[in-house]
């Protein structure tokens, strides 16, 4: 068995050629590999396989390297074919690109990235900003780059869809996360969340805080892999994977991500959690809850692991059936009101014992939210008419409506309790940016490997678009505004130089806000 050579139409080309003896008649066999891309190093490229190895002594076949990058594709004039438009490579998307590049290397956060161990960088940084500037799937990613600054900025990248998914395989290998996160949390111990226009949101003060929040979002993922498992969300049923994010209470920055599958319930989810991140060194004291991760097992792992918490109860839980029991009858006094946010509640403070063997101390907090009450009711009398429902079955609903409960491990005042829980609003935020603007979705995965690349660069993305949100606070701009926006100046590219256009008002208005600077030409440009 070995490889022959040929030549067409000046591309070298290439095949696996076995030769069978039957008595006296030879017979060859012939597997093609494709065209020759790299003779030395055994690249092929052919439509089944795309681009990647082969190791005639071994037999088998194996990925592209990293740092190989594939020939430039040969430009016949001066357009380039989108699906059925036209554009010229003499023309190019600018302004988003420019100011990713720009934004991302002043916020702290590209020491991190630059840790993940991947043979190119330039696919490595060009995909990252694929990821924080366009909401277009992967496939799309080698057009894009074709016709933006991208090109310019990262000349050796490698975005045609089979290299993304051999990229993300690499990128999301445990070692690589365990690289990033050790850089990660060096930048983000010694970051606040601040308004300061200097320093792009984020200013030094040494230690953060301890705080974390803790919850889940489901990633629907038709491709069915080991790792997606069937969910029913409010009798909406979904196949999915489930990323659980750990984000910091000072700052609202992701700290941590894992993922499992779907089907698996929240609350199984927390102890493992918390293991992880005493593994990954994050100091943690204290954790805001939602109610689907409280159970007595949970308590007792969470108080065993020296984590104070504070989180919401299910209103089927015993705790608060004896809380409504108890309390509910004066829980409207004078004593026990609470302005919060425009609104007028009631709480009342009780001492309760919580875990498995009711051993440990803590504080539970009635609450009724009246804006909760009223509406409740509207609902409630419309139901009362269409089910029909008898004066005591109406009585006994009205006592439930606007009425929720909080189980704390520290004492915290009524005043005080519904800010501190509240802070949970922060990984909503987190979650809502990373899927409208951080590509967290649609999540068209089709191998595991490929799904941990793609969770660790929404989780970079995700970052970056939360540190560039809080620093639009007061500017008027969305994030989405931003890239929308800056995506329409585009550039002229000349031989010696690459000159943009006249930014717009709003434009200008973007730049300045970041102290930014857009030049009127960028020298020694390469077409390509």
């Amino acid at each position: 068995m070995f490889i022959s050579y040929s030549q067409k139409k000046g591309f070298l080309y290439a095949s696996i050629t076995t030769s069978r003896r039957d008595g006296a008649v030879v017979t060859k066999e012939y597997v093609n590999l494709g065209r020759v891309l790299d003779k030395e190093r055994g690249i092929y490229q052919n439509r089944q396989k795309g681009v990647f190895t082969y190791d005639i002594n071994t037999d088998t076949y194996g990925p592209a390297p990293a740092d190989f990058i594939s020939p430039p594709k040969t430009r016949r004039g001066r357009y380039y074919t989108v699906g059925r438009k036209k554009k010229s490579f003499l023309s190019m998307q600018f302004g988003d690109v420019f100011f990713f590049d720009q934004f991302y290397r002043k916020t702290g956060i590209a020491k991190a990235v630059e840790a993940i161990d991947y043979g190119n960088s330039d696919t490595l940084l060009a995909l990252l900003c694929y990821y924080v500037t366009s909401s277009e799937a992967n496939s799309h990613a080698e057009d894009w780059y074709e016709l933006s600054y991208a090109r310019k900025l990262w000349p050796n990248a490698n975005m045609a869809s089979q290299r993304i998914s051999e990229a993300l395989c690499k990128i999301g290998l445990e070692e690589n996360k365990r690289r990033f996160f050790g850089e990660y949390y060096n930048f983000i111990r010694k970051c606040q969340m601040t308004d300061t226009k200097e320093d792009y949101g984020m200013a030094g003060n040494g230690e953060s805080g301890d705080g974390i929040l803790i919850d889940s979002s489901g990633l629907p993922n038709e491709s069915h892999l080991p790792v997606t498992g069937v969910n029913n969300h409010n009798g909406i049923i979904s196949l999915e994977v489930r990323v659980i994010y750990v984000v910091q209470q000072s700052t609202g920055l992701p700290l941590f991500f894992r993922y499992v599958p779907g089907n698996v319930i929240d609350a199984s989810t927390i102890v493992r959690t918390v293991h992880e991140l005493k593994q990954m060194h994050i100091n943690t004291k204290f954790a805001l809850l939602d109610a689907g991760y409280y159970t007595k097992e949970n308590a007792d792992a969470l108080i065993d692991a020296g984590i104070s918490f504070v989180t919401r109860v299910h209103s089927n839980h015993k705790i608060f059936m004896q809380a409504m029991n108890d309390q509910r009858d004066s829980l409207e006094s004078e004593g026990n009101l609470v302005l919060y946010n425009g609104r007028i509640l009631y709480i009342a403070e009780t001492s309760i014992m919580i875990g498995r063997k009711e051993d440990h101390n803590a504080y539970g907090y009635l609450c009724l939210d009246t804006a909760m009450q009223n509406e409740g009711r509207k609902q409630l009398v419309s139901k009362a008419v269409d089910e029909n429902m008898r004066p005591e079955e109406i009585y006994r609903a009205l006592r439930n409506k606007g009425m929720f409960m909080l189980v704390s491990t520290r004492k915290i005042a009524k005043e005080k309790i519904l800010n501190l829980y509240y802070t949970r609003n922060q990984i909503e935020e987190v979650f809502r940016i990373g899927k409208k603007d951080g590509k967290m979705l649609p999540l068209g995965i089709e191998s595991e490997d490929a799904l941990c690349g793609h969770l660790l660069m929404t989780f970079v993305s995700s970052t970056i678009l939360k540190i560039l949100s809080d620093r639009l606070t007061g500017s008027g701009f969305s994030v989405s505004d931003i890239f929308s926006i800056l995506r329409h100046q585009t550039a002229i590219v000349h031989e010696e130089e690459l000159i943009t256009s006249e930014p717009v008002k709003k434009m200008n208005q973007i730049y300045k806000w970041f102290k930014i600077k857009c030049p009127t030409s960028i020298p020694q440009f390469t077409t390509g």
